[in-house]
């Protein structure tokens, strides 16, 4: 919560009195190729995560040392 504060009191800069958010901000062209990259990676991710919760899930039991 306090770096929220902060960064919202802060807002739009990012050094202080400086530099503005979009003064600071990659061009536009950057931007887009990494959002192309976002995109293709993680829904790959996700639906990795979401296949190994699958094979997984329900296969770990509580310990039992009374036996």
């Amino acid at each position: 919560m306090s770096a929220f504060g902060l960064g919202y009191s802060l807002y739009p800069y990012i050094v202080i009195d400086e530099l503005t958010i979009w003064e600071t901000a990659s061009a536009t062209s950057s931007l887009e190729f990494v959002l192309v990259g976002v995109v293709i990676t993680l829904p790959v991710i996700i639906g990795y995560t979401i296949f190994v919760y699958r094979i997984f899930s329900g296969k770990a039991t509580s310990l039992d040392y009374d036996q």
